[in-house]
């Protein structure tokens, strides 16, 4: 497997995946990307900025998407009922992470989760950090498996889910 910036033409395959993932969490009853996002033009805006990447499995098939961030998130600035393990220091941000559904409980995100904190140790980051849905348990169950601890709540800033409660992790490395 790898993790490679996702290309124009991986595009329909990262909605398809971003689509089963909206509905598994519809049918798991979890209010998370219910509203649209994320859309096309976001995942274009992710391929735009560099920022998208793609997991490719051994015969180069598109298993998961991925948003690696390196300049920091408007909605950390400020967290509910806890505190970040680092302040001050650069950061890397998850967003946006999706497997499709047939390669599920196959390690897929773990794998992800371990490339972004290479990405990281290569630019000189100490940390990760990431949100979810309060909902989301297996995202989180994910995260602390990966030695991601909960920081607190932060409401999202912009877009579709402006306002939207989420609990905030972070790894630092």
């Amino acid at each position: 497997m790898q993790l490679r910036p996702t290309r124009k033409e991986d595009l329909d395959q990262v909605m398809g995946i971003i689509g089963q993932a909206m509905t598994y969490m519809k049918t798991a009853g979890i209010d998370q990307w219910q509203n649209g996002y994320p859309d096309r033009p976001t995942i274009e805006g992710d391929i735009a900025t560099g920022i998208g990447y793609v997991a490719e499995d051994e015969d180069g098939s598109v298993v998961a998407t991925v948003a690696v961030t390196f300049d920091g998130e408007l909605s950390y600035r400020q967290i509910e009922d806890g505190a970040w393990l680092t302040d001050g220091a650069a950061y890397a941000t998850v967003h946006r992470i999706a497997v499709r559904a047939n390669c599920k409980g196959r390690g897929v995100s773990s794998y992800i989760l371990a490339q972004v904190e290479a990405m990281c140790r290569q630019r000189q980051v100490g940390s990760i950090r990431v949100d979810t849905h309060r909902d989301n348990r297996s995202m989180q169950r994910l995260l602390q498996k990966n030695g991601f601890s909960r920081c607190g709540r932060i409401f999202l800033c912009g877009g579709a889910e402006d306002g939207h409660e989420r609990i905030a992790f972070e790894k630092v490395l």
